[in-house]
């Protein structure tokens, strides 16, 4: 097999064209020239690396199995010989992932000087989840914020989730005795310290090195449960290692068009314990980002129109859609969840459901329950928000003899403060997931 082969740098090497373009990442060599071409950041960014070591440029952003999960095994050209790597065959990484310079400022009344890097304030001082965005905005490098907080062409429903929320009153009643509060609970039999669990979101490496290991951590910490992501900064390996022996943690799902892939991956989570499985059925294809895409433009440089790509060979417009298309099953249907049901032993409920009539057809499917959610208003614009749906969902999956014990309904996407919480399960759900509010 082409992957058992060993290669050497010079070899590699000489695959360093955009029509014949090799790339080493983490030891392997890959052939990315089809690849290359639906990269969400841009074919260049693959191109500037052909024939060379890219792994850190990559690391940073990517888990080191990233490859296994987006090209054909085919793809995968041997394995390199370390001793034959030099410092001329690592690639640098382009201007827009260097650090940045330090701020200047001139003064009315002064010469120019310089002013200090904007310095986060004490943990203590973040008062809500609000004061968390704004310090982001400013620490993040501008492609990492663009991608988290982008939402779907005009980010209506990016903005309308948390407004949602605001639009339901409170209704108090008083002289009840709250000196005494427990709030626990269990999430799908799993013990919580509220009725609120961390949700998959990709790539945490973007904010911060320790990426999803310390999302883990953290989930231990709070005492709740943590959906692993997919499409993660470190491998599942990885973030299962950073669990505590008793930590039980959730995963998301999404299909490869390639089904044993998922099999094998699903295999993997039941062997390690992970207790449920969301299916995310809401993205067969990647929403237009827009603040996102520009970003991606951005970072290829001047001459976008010229050494990037050929001219018409690929729709920019589509950002990082026909890039995730890949690896996604964007076929994936009703008749696939026997399929679903039939390769693992967990919990399996779809993560995505924005009406009545699909929570209906889950629960009458023998699926464990569904997420309501709009993926974070980062799909299609306009998109009711989870908390809205709610209710009607409550009604229609109770009128078929669906309960909180055989079908668990939880709601995720703009859940800013604890009120939201309150609402969220006094008007049925059984937990919330928040992602990166």
């Amino acid at each position: 097999m082409a992957s058992d082969k060993v290669l050497s740098m010079d070899e590699i090497a000489k695959h360093n064209t955009k029509e014949d373009c090799w790339v080493v990442l983490y030891g392997k060599a890959y052939d990315l020239t089809k690849f290359a071409k639906v990269h969400p950041g841009g074919a260049k960014l693959i191109t500037d690396a052909a024939g060379m070591d890219a792994t850190a440029i990559f690391d940073p952003i990517h888990p080191k199995d990233i490859m296994d999960k987006l090209l054909k095994p085919s793809l995968t050209m041997g394995v390199v010989d370390a001793s034959t790597i030099k410092p001329e065959h690592v690639a640098k990484p382009p201007e827009a992932h260097k650090p940045k310079p330090k701020k200047k400022a001139v003064k009315a009344d002064a010469a120019e000087e310089e002013v200090e890097e904007f310095k986060k304030p004490p943990l203590a001082a973040m008062l809500n989840s609000f004061d968390f965005e704004s310090v982001a905005r400013e620490v993040m490098e501008p492609q990492a914020w663009g991608y988290y907080s982008s939402g779907g062409d005009d980010e209506i429903t990016l903005r309308d989730n948390h407004l949602a929320f605001q639009r339901i009153t409170m209704r108090p009643r008083i002289l009840v005795n709250v000196r005494e509060i427990d709030m626990t609970t269990k999430i799908l039999g799993v013990p919580a310290s509220l009725p609120l669990y961390f949700t998959a979101t990709a790539l945490a490496k973007l904010a911060h090195q320790e990426g999803e290991l310390a999302i883990v951590k953290a989930a231990k910490k709070a005492g709740v449960p943590y959906m692993l992501p997919t499409l993660s900064s470190y491998t599942l390996d990885e973030m299962l290692a950073a669990r505590t022996p008793d930590q039980v943690v959730f995963s998301q799902l999404y299909v490869n068009p390639e089904r044993s892939r998922s099999e094998e991956y699903v295999a993997k989570l039941e062997a390690a314990g992970v207790q449920a499985l969301f299916v995310t059925v809401d993205a067969p294809q990647l929403g237009r980002r827009e603040k996102d895409m520009r970003n991606k433009f951005t970072q290829q440089g001047s001459d976008v129109q010229g050494d990037d790509e050929d001219e018409g060979a690929v729709d920019r417009s589509q950002g990082a859609t026909r890039a995730i298309s890949s690896y996604i099953d964007p076929g994936l249907n009703w008749e696939d969840v026997p399929w679903l049901k039939s390769i693992t032993k967990m919990k399996v409920l779809l993560k995505g459901v924005q009406c009545a009539e699909d929570a209906v057809m889950a629960f009458k499917s023998g699926l464990a329950g569904c997420v309501l959610s709009n993926h974070g208003g980062r799909q299609l614009d306009t998109c009711r928000p989870g908390i809205e749906v709610l209710p009607e969902v409550m009604e229609a999956v109770k009128a078929e003899g669906a309960t909180k014990d055989n079908f668990a309904v939880f709601i995720d996407g703009g859940v800013r403060r604890g009120g939201d919480v309150f609402k969220a399960v006094a008007l049925g759900a059984q937990a919330v997931g928040v992602g990166r509010p």
